[in-house]
């Protein structure tokens, strides 16, 4: 495959953080794949910023209790979602873009043992295959900034929610406008389509028929998560190329570079929403 990105596919389909790299690292720690738990995973799959600590406070904007019924838009490789599952007894279905995601997310899960209450399908979250008013819960974690119509994707979770129901989701946004030169880097280096300011961003989720309940700026405590995120990336590409699985194209690096120095500007952040279906 080319260094062009085309699309959020082309994206994760050679994204470091892999199902092939988390089990080469089970692997190497436990010589066998024999006898594995969701909390073995959890220091390998958590592909989102803040870590088990971003699930939890997701999983409390999110009223996430025994028996809660989970959509998790955009779910990658399946990790948060087996989270909530373990720690939290929801039950979960991811929808997610990417064919290899979703068989790396499958494989993850059943080494898990949680394949009764987790299951990533293959889906766009501008038309989800669920139907209406089908769960108690969506929540999303750094992924809406792919989705080229955040109104439809909205919409789309609205429309599965049952009355009652919540949204809960983490997601960049611009402070200030990119210049031109960055835009085109963060297309180039991590799918991102045009971001949304918090009111924006706040009175887009209003439209789409929700009661906002919560919102929450998340840029200062990114800026010190995104400096460790870095330097894992920059590991992980010599880890990954040793182990011979994807590891990732140069923009995506040089991106990541420019992401970081952004944040720490404050010209872009992270915001958590929280928000109710009436």
């Amino acid at each position: 495959m080319g260094s062009e990105i085309r699309s959020a596919i082309d994206f994760y389909e050679r994204h470091p953080i892999s199902a092939e790299i988390i089990k080469a690292k089970l692997l190497a720690a436990r010589g066998t794949f024999a006898g594995i738990t969701p909390d073995d995973l959890f220091p390998h799959d958590q592909d989102h910023y803040g870590g088990l600590a971003a699930n939890d406070a997701l999983a409390e904007r999110a009223g996430i209790t025994p028996g809660t019924r989970v959509a998790d838009f955009c779910a990658g490789l399946g990790g948060p979602a087996r989270y909530l599952a373990h720690r939290y007894g929801a039950d979960v279905t991811g929808i997610e873009l990417t064919p290899a995601r979703v068989r790396g997310a499958a494989e993850l899960t059943a080494l898990a043992g949680l394949g009764n209450r987790v299951r990533v399908i293959e889906g766009n979250v501008l038309d989800v295959p669920l139907p209406d008013a089908s769960v108690d819960a969506v929540v999303s974690q750094e992924a809406f900034l792919h989705v080229p119509d955040k109104a439809k994707t909205l919409a789309e979770a609205h429309r599965v929610l049952k009355g009652g129901g919540r949204l809960a989701f983490t997601d960049w946004v611009a402070h200030r406008p990119l210049s031109q030169a960055d835009a085109d880097l963060m297309w180039a280096g991590m799918a991102a389509t045009h971001l949304f300011d918090i009111p924006s961003y706040t009175k887009l989720i209003e439209t789409a028929g929700f009661a906002i309940a919560a919102v929450d700026d998340l840029t200062a405590d990114w800026a010190e998560i995104l400096k460790v995120r870095l330097a894992m990336y920059q590991k992980l590409r010599g880890e990954t190329q040793a182990a011979g699985t994807a590891s990732g194209h140069d923009a995506f690096y040089e991106s990541y570079v420019r992401f970081v120095d952004l944040v720490s500007d404050g010209t872009l952040g992270g915001a958590r929403f929280a928000a109710v279906k009436p």
